[in-house]
């Protein structure tokens, strides 16, 4: 069996899918060692895989990323999101290669696998002369031929219009991005590696293998995928997720599973926590309807206040219980809860504000799967009328077909058995 070491950046939307993958893999007789934050170091412990906490990299908490990076302020907005990728992604990832450095030294692997964001994985096999895998369990969505830029949430259009807005627009994307691609550069200097041809969307990627949540019918249709990004499915999976009280389920599951109108869930992630964006607008736009919202807090602790009749409320909750009822999902974009809807046929609302969620949102209105609010921050008003539209329009049948394609891909299982079969190749072809 292998000696596989995964990387897996310490925010709750990365380190849960992986995690599954790593649970496979060690089911399947893997030795396997996570390289993450010290805050998820148990969470794959619990799965039997050897954590390797973060040392020469500076741990954070994800709940308060301006302790470790000033500079995160209110992380929303283009310059903001520029900073974070600057700060975090970019500024950790010479020391993530010093300490992966030093963990191969200690105990060499024969497979590494990295998450995209986790930057150091791919500096520390470049310095090692190794092939490696990207497990992305965030959106691999590429520039590419009659896509439009990504990152503004637009949809494609096959016209003379469309192509003129694609033009300038990308034209425009790739110089707000080129900072980021040069710093990139810089950063390969700096730790003894020389210059490379990847860009600022396609830096976070092995060139070998990337073994990618979702599927190609939840992107714009195109031809000009690379062979080597292999789409799995949805890899988060439905058991009791850490945090959970009450054998998985809150104390008022019965009125959930007793309920005779539509369950809405609403769910604003772990990263953006302020409940003024989506949780308070939802409550307040649907506490006169005939529903029963349901509210994921999250990370969140403070409680949301006195909450009308129709709002439930808890911190974690169960999906494998909650999504069969659902009748709706309300969400900020976060690319595992979507797909985890999608994978149970819910349709959505998306409030997508930034990082990759725009996109997602766009992509889910544009398949008629759901509502794009295109904004972060809606007003009840909105919401209350795009519940309305998705209650009687036909998402819900989109969302199940796309459903079915994600769960024929395979998943968990279909991303080790990719990862063992790379192994075997680089490892009956090494020197």
């Amino acid at each position: 069996m292998g000696k596989v070491l995964l990387t897996a950046m310490p925010f709750a939307g990365h380190a849960r899918p992986i995690r599954t993958v790593a649970a496979e893999l060690v089911r399947r007789g893997h030795d396997v060692r996570v390289y993450t934050g010290r805050s998820y170091t148990g969470m794959f412990a619990e799965v039997g895989a050897r954590p390797v906490p973060w040392r020469a990299a500076p741990d954070f908490d994800e709940r308060d990323y301006t302790a470790t990076f000033p500079r995160m302020r209110d992380r929303k907005g283009f310059r903001q999101v520029l900073i974070n990728l600057q700060d975090l992604f970019l500024g950790t990832a010479a020391a993530q290669m010093e300490d992966l450095l030093a963990e191969h030294e200690r105990e060499r692997w024969d497979l590494l696998v990295g998450d995209p964001m986790a930057l150091g994985t791919r500096l520390a096999a470049e310095r090692l002369g190794q092939a490696w895998a990207t497990v992305s369990p965030i959106a691999v969505w590429l520039p590419g031929k009659g896509i439009p830029p990504t990152g503004l949430g637009l949809t494609p259009r096959d016209d003379a219009v469309g192509r003129v807005r694609d033009t300038v627009l990308g034209a425009g994307s790739r110089a707000g991005t080129a900072a980021l691609t040069r710093l990139y550069q810089k950063l390969r200097r700096e730790v003894g590696l020389p210059p490379d041809r990847e860009t600022f969307a396609t830096m976070w990627y092995s060139p070998h293998l990337v073994v990618a949540a979702g599927s190609p019918g939840l992107d714009y249709p195109r031809t000009d995928l690379p062979a080597h990004i292999r789409f799995v499915g949805d890899l988060t999976d439905d058991g009791t997720p850490p945090g959970a009280q009450h054998g998985g389920l809150p104390a008022w599951h019965t009125d959930v599973e007793a309920s005779r109108v539509p369950v809405v869930h609403v769910t604003q992630g772990t990263a953006n926590v302020d409940p003024r964006d989506l949780l308070l607008p939802t409550v307040e736009a649907l506490a006169g309807e005939d529903v029963l919202v349901v509210v994921g807090l999250g990370h969140r602790t403070a409680p949301l206040g006195d909450l009308p009749a129709n709002v439930r409320a808890a911190e974690m909750l169960p999906y494998g219980w909650l999504l069969p009822r659902t009748s709706v999902m309300i969400t900020n974009g976060g690319y595992g809860g979507v797909l985890q809807a999608l994978r149970h046929g819910v349709p959505l609302i998306v409030a997508g504000g930034d990082l990759d969620k725009p996109e997602v949102a766009a992509r889910v209105a544009w398949h008629g799967a759901g509502v794009d609010l295109r904004t972060g921050t809606p007003t009840p008003g909105a919401i209350r009328s795009a519940l309305r539209a998705v209650l009687e329009g036909d998402h819900r049948r989109v969302a199940e077909r796309l459903g079915a394609e994600l769960r024929a891909l395979g998943g968990t299982r279909a991303a080790a058995d990719i990862l063992e079969d790379f192994r075997t190749r680089n490892v009956r072809n090494r020197p």
